[in-house]
This record gives C-alpha cells, sequence and structure tokens, in this order.
C-alpha cells in the first residue's frame, strides 16, 4: 500500500492470526509493525530497522523477493519504472560510496537495492561502496532512471 509521503507500506497475515506490516519509509529507514488483533488500526509491536538490521534482515528473508515487489509496484503506479543499472568496470563510481553519486538528489530516482554476485544490500545507505559489476536496483521516473544509468555509467 502507498503512504503519500512516507514510503509504501507491506501487510500480510500470520497463520496464527496475528497480522504484520513492513514500512519501506521514502528515506531507507524500515519498521517492522504487528498490529493489535481487536484493532487493525493500532500496533502493538514495533520495531525500527537501522540500515545494518534491515540489510541482514533481507539478507535472511531473501532480498531478491523485495526487489521483485518494488518492481511489481512500479507497475501498479503510472510514470513509475524499476531498473537494473549494472556498474561498469571503467565507471568512475567504482571504489566509491553510493553517496558520492548524490544520485536521489540528482535524478529522483531511488536505488532501493545493490546487487554483489549473490549478496544483496536492501536499501543500502551512502556508505554502501560501489563496486564493478555491481546491479543497481532503482525506481523512479524513466527521465530519472536513464539519468541514473548515466552517472553510473560516467561517474
Amino acid at each position: 500500500m502507498l503512504l503519500p509521503g512516507v514510503g509504501v507500506r507491506y501487510d500480510f497475515t500470520m497463520p496464527d492470526g496475528d497480522r504484520v506490516g513492513i514500512v519501506a519509509r521514502r528515506n531507507g529507514d524500515f519498521e517492522l509493525v504487528v498490529y493489535d488483533r481487536r484493532d487493525p488500526d493500532r500496533v502493538r509491536h514495533s520495531i525500527r530497522l537501522d540500515e545494518e538490521a534491515a540489510e541482514a534482515l533481507a539478507q535472511i528473508l531473501g532480498a531478491p523477493r523485495i526487489t521483485q515487489r518494488f518492481a511489481d509496484l512500479s507497475k501498479e503506479i503510472p510514470g513509475l519504472e524499476s531498473a537494473r543499472i549494472e556498474v561498469p568496470p571503467a565507471s568512475a563510481c567504482v571504489g566509491r560510496p553510493l553517496g558520492d553519486t548524490r544520485a536521489r538528489t540528482r535524478t529522483g530516482a531511488s536505488i532501493v537495492a545493490v546487487v554483489s554476485g549473490e549478496q544483496v544490500a536492501a536499501a543500502p545507505g551512502p556508505d554502501h561502496v560501489l563496486r564493478a559489476g555491481d546491479v543497481l536496483v532503482a525506481i523512479g521516473t524513466g527521465d530519472g532512471l536513464a539519468q541514473l544509468a548515466e552517472i553510473i555509467e560516467r561517474g
């Protein structure tokens, strides 16, 4: 579910009847919530995940599913697209932190994951160092994604 100005919330019901939600905030933070069974709008438990905890949880649960959900979401929202952008070996971005690209500020596109071989960093922070061959999973407008691809290619 799209939360305008906040991000995206994913809800599901556990076999025991508990309803669980994950809020992926626009700023890259995540929150894991368990709702009250009697009042579905009341949060019973909430855990805010910092970047390291979110990445560890994503690795355990299979971050490729998360990136696929972002791709599916982009099909549901007009004007929003997803892309996979490979970091070429000759890119000036190789060996530099993601934050140095200022990608979101310059393009409006958000990098939601970085795939390095079989490792997936979901919601990578600005300190995440890019390597040749990394694949960035991003969402944004078509123009924003094209600009992001150019930044990654040229640095």
